[in-house]
């Protein structure tokens, strides 16, 4: 069984009188533990295509799956606890709240789910030292490069355990260097935790480090290979 399974997705946005399809009949299966890329140029519906699989956004017309269950069909509170229980997420401009630590920002979202602050420190702790940030824990984050920034939302998005991880241009503010660095991090993760990550990009660098490309072009899935 797919993770996720995306049936005939079509988008529309009203741009004055005129409606504009951002997605075009898409169909997608993607597994456990996949590394998927969803590469395009600018304005081809990449982060729209992400916010639907990461169940933010509702297709105007189609169905999406989520480990067997219509998540169309979800309300909205019930779509709030699926992502918050399953779905990771990372974003191109880090999304760090400033006022907090390393370790403050990726405790946050367990204590949100309720986790003791005890409890939620040791797993932060841990997701730091995976991401090789054990030295910065007590760091805000414009103590930190873009890099650091990076790691730490990524460590944010997989600390609490989820079967899914969006990650929407997570590269685009970084050099080549931290790009490659940061893909590669996100791959060792996902192969040693069975989590399926699924990001986006129009960094042509990046394209040899992935398992799975998808390639949209105008809204629609262009090409679709495995890669290695």
């Amino acid at each position: 069984m797919s993770l996720v399974r995306m049936r005939e997705i079509w988008k529309y946005y009203r741009l004055g009188e005129t409606k504009l399809a951002a997605l075009r009949g898409i169909n997608l299966d993607i597994g456990d533990g996949e590394f998927v890329a969803i590469w395009g140029p600018s304005g081809c519906g990449k982060s729209t295509l992400c916010n639907m699989i990461g169940l933010i956004d509702v297709p105007s017309s189609g169905t999406i799956e989520f480990a067997g269950h219509d998540a169309v069909a979800l309300a909205d509170d019930e779509k709030s606890e699926l992502r918050s229980r399953s779905i990771g997420f990372v974003f191109q401009q880090f999304n760090l709240v400033p006022v907090l630590s390393a370790l403050e920002n990726i405790m946050l979202p367990l204590q949100i789910q309720g986790d003791a602050s005890k409890i939620a420190r040791e797993k932060a702790v841990a997701s730091l030292k995976e991401m090789e940030l054990a030295d910065y824990l007590d760091h805000r984050p414009q103590k930190l490069s873009g890099g650091q920034q990076q790691r730490v939302a990524i460590a944010r998005a997989l600390v609490t355990k989820p079967r899914l991880v969006i990650a929407d241009e997570p590269t685009a503010n970084l050099d080549s260097e931290n790009a490659l660095k940061i893909i590669d991090l996100m791959r060792e993760m996902g192969q040693r935790k069975g989590t399926t990550f699924v990001f986006s990009t129009h960094d042509q660098r990046l394209i040899d480090r992935v398992q799975r490309l998808v390639h949209l072009q105008d809204g629609a899935v262009l090409e679709d290979r495995m890669i290695g």
